[in-house]
């Protein structure tokens, strides 16, 4: 456990997000050697089949981080304040509504899968594969929740590194059941569905056991796991705003993926790899973003908007840092890395890539501000704004398709997102000076606010 209210924010910020960052990197690894795997044994039509669900499958994983991500800020208020009892309580609570979201959620998308897929406008040549593939994806939807509530709640208590050990765990297993299942016992996109299944199941497991042994005095027992109205309402309240938040973001990348899915394979390659390497490129933002989500729910609960606003800077600092190295990596090896991800050498595939990551990365600078004020605002039980400004994404990216698309084709898709990137940091800032969490003269506010 780590007490984030106490001590110099810099080492406190730093020491919480390198652990997120290193098991980050390694299920980036593995995303990145998944489409290797898959484009080098099975050929684009099957990469293809597999990136035209990538936006579907960014939803699905982004509602359950951002569910779970929204209900441990409660335990972590609990935690700030000192009350042990309450931490217990809400752990307790959060796997039982983890468990019933996660079963809900797989009987809905399994069932309407073939008319989702459809509605994406996915090629007729690649539903089958895509369906295949997906659907196993969705039955293992409930390993991936019971990981993402056992990491957000360890990292809740300040314990970032437990959830690194077994992100580790299950890349390392993944790239090897990839080869295994795809490689050797030539299962098709299938086989890299279940290795993705399997591996995090194990680390599930692996994960919960520890952290019941490590944490005994935290854990959850009996009685903890009756979920009460009153904690369901503050579980659902935290948990939902930020699942939608992660929601709208990604329905209007579902959006654009139906209008990609219209330009053609080389497109719908082009546009897997340019995502794989964004995913990399942007990490430092969503790790920082994360991180002052603990930070800023730990310090809001022991009232220190002092320690919140020093935290902030720090973040965007860092962020900002990283996006310079970020655009100068897009200007010099991105061609190398496409070439890396996809094994294509397909001149069309990687021009396409290559010319989204140079245009989108000299607006990364707008992005890190997002990531970092749109989840320290969360923290801060701020639960309207950054629905806000996940709303103007998401009509902005349905307003490309509708009017730039149509002239522009795909060059229209690439400046999407630098356009309502602009667009969204701008109620985030408005809200970072007026909210009493982050003001000199707020303890009266806070006090009011933080009782959960």
């Amino acid at each position: 456990m780590k007490d984030l209210t106490k001590g110099k924010p810099l080492p406190l910020i730093v020491g919480f997000a390198i652990p997120i960052l290193i098991g980050n990197l390694f299920q980036l690894f593995y995303n990145l050697a998944d489409t290797r795997i898959v484009g080098s044994f099975l050929g684009d039509t099957a990469l293809a089949a597999v990136g035209a669900t990538g936006s579907l499958n960014s939803l699905v994983i982004g509602m359950m981080t951002g569910l779970t991500t929204g209900f441990a800020m409660i335990p972590a208020r609990y935690f700030g304040a000192g009350d042990r009892d309450e931490v217990r309580r809400s752990v307790g609570s959060i796997f039982v509504l983890a468990v019933v979201t996660a079963l809900t959620l797989t009987a809905l998308t399994v069932a309407f899968l073939p008319q989702i897929l459809r509605l994406l406008n996915t090629p007729e040549h690649l539903l089958a594969q895509s369906a295949a593939y997906f659907r196993i994806i969705l039955l293992g939807m409930l390993a991936t929740m019971l990981y993402n509530a056992s990491a957000a709640t360890l990292r809740a208590v300040g314990d970032s590194v437990t959830p690194l050990i077994f992100l580790v765990l299950a890349s390392v297993l993944n790239v090897g059941l990839d080869l295994l299942c795809v490689g050797v016992f030539q299962l098709g996109v299938q086989g890299a569905a279940l290795a993705t299944v399997a591996a995090q199941a194990v680390s599930v497991v692996c994960c919960l056991v520890y952290a019941h042994r490590k944490y005994p005095e935290l854990w959850p027992h009996g009685a903890d796991f009756r979920v009460t109205r009153h904690m369901a309402a503050q579980l659902y309240g935290a948990g939902l705003s930020m699942a939608l938040m992660y929601c709208l973001v990604n329905i209007g990348s579902v959006v654009l993926q139906g209008v990609i899915n219209t330009f053609g394979e080389s497109i719908i390659v082009a546009h897997t790899a340019a995502r794989r390497l964004t995913e990399l490129f942007m990490l430092p933002m969503s790790v920082l973003g994360a991180t002052m989500a603990t930070y800023c729910s730990q310090n809001f609960g022991a009232r220190r908007p002092d320690r919140i606003r020093k935290g902030l800077w720090l973040a965007l600092c860092i962020a900002w840092t990283a996006c310079a190295v970020v655009i100068v990596l897009s200007y010099t090896i991105v061609p190398m890395l496409i070439r890396m991800v996809t094994g294509t050498e397909n001149q069309e595939v990687i021009d396409t890539a290559s010319l989204y990551l140079r245009v989108d990365t000299l607006f990364y600078f707008v992005t890190a501000a997002i990531s970092i004020l749109r989840n320290a605002l969360q923290g801060v039980g701020d639960r309207w704004t950054p629905l806000l400004s996940s709303g103007i994404e998401l009509f902005g990216k349905v307003a490309v398709v509708l009017f730039l698309t149509p002239k522009l084709a795909y060059f229209g898709v690439i400046i999407a997102e630098p356009i309502v990137w602009i667009l969204m940091v701008i109620p985030l800032v408005v809200q970072v000076f007026k909210h009493p969490g982050f003001r000199k003269d707020s303890m009266h506010g806070i006090a009011d606010q933080v009782k959960v």
